[in-house]
């Protein structure tokens, strides 16, 4: 059984065989089919000519999705961690809406069950999940977090003091009616959006606006620089052994189970 169940778990948290590649294109296909399906049902003209069309594709999907909920549940050592992760909690709520209008029959619920049919796109996040360039920007992210706060936190003071600024140089005539209004005006142009419903009217403000759409252009550059080199960390740091289920690498070659999960370390890289 035990073999059995490694096997399996190869197959559908791992990429590395044949076997595990197939299923998780047959997989990203499902999921892509299912969302389309949940879209074009939200659209009215198309749920009242296709109605049960949707509805014997929606059971399928969730039959599907199911036994592989199920199946990641019965080959990971430590169950609780799956279920209880951010993936499992997100593919239970990819299926959970559709056992839920059973419970839930009658017109007067119907709404009810509308809205938490919404709940089934969150499968597009279980995409995020078989592709490891996407796991490996979570790291990044998640490792430069503090650098990201720090300059977000800076940002926001350069943002009030020049709403302040602009709010002082304006005035009310031209729009800066408060200084929050301002701010937003000011983070709107630092972002190089540039909606226009508040412009500066004085050559001074102008000035002001023009050396915040400049520093706009270079501010850009500073957050794309920190996840640059934790990418860069990243990489080198998972070269080593890693766990298939959880993603967690860096474990040397006589580690038998992950840190993380708890489950046994089948592959070598």
């Amino acid at each position: 059984m035990s073999e059995f169940r490694d096997r399996v778990k190869i197959i559908i948290f791992g990429t590395d065989t044949t076997a595990g590649k197939l299923f998780d294109v047959v997989l990203i296909i499902t999921i892509i089919l299912s969302i389309i399906v949940v879209l074009l049902d939200s659209v009215t003209e198309y749920h009242l000519k296709n109605k049960d069309i949707f509805y014997i594709a929606e059971w399928i999907f969730t039959i599907m999705f199911t036994a592989e909920y199920l199946l990641r549940i019965f080959c990971i050592r430590r169950p609780v961690s799956y279920i209880f992760s951010f993936f499992g909690i997100i593919d239970f709520l990819a299926v959970i809406p559709t056992y839920l209008s059973l419970l839930l029959p009658g017109a007067e619920v119907l709404t009810v069950i509308r809205v938490l049919r919404v709940l089934r796109v969150f499968r597009v996040l279980k995409l995020v999940q078989y592709m490891g360039e996407a796991n490996l920007l979570v790291k990044a992210f998640v490792a430069s977090r503090r650098k990201i706060f720090i300059f977000l936190f800076a940002l926001m003071n350069i943002v009030v003091i020049l709403g302040s600024v602009m709010y002082l140089v304006e005035g009310q005539s031209a729009g800066f009616t408060s200084i929050p209004r301002s701010i937003y005006w000011a983070i709107v142009t630092l972002t190089t959006v540039g909606y226009g419903d508040i412009s500066p009217a004085t050559n001074l403000g102008q000035a002001i606006a023009a050396v915040i759409m400049i520093m706009g252009y270079s501010i850009i550059a500073v957050p794309t620089g920190i996840v640059t080199s934790e990418i860069n960390y990243v990489l080198k740091k998972t070269k080593k052994r890693k766990c298939i289920v959880c993603g967690k690498g860096g474990f040397d070659e006589d580690a038998k189970f992950c840190s993380t999960c708890g489950s046994k370390l089948t592959n070598k890289k």
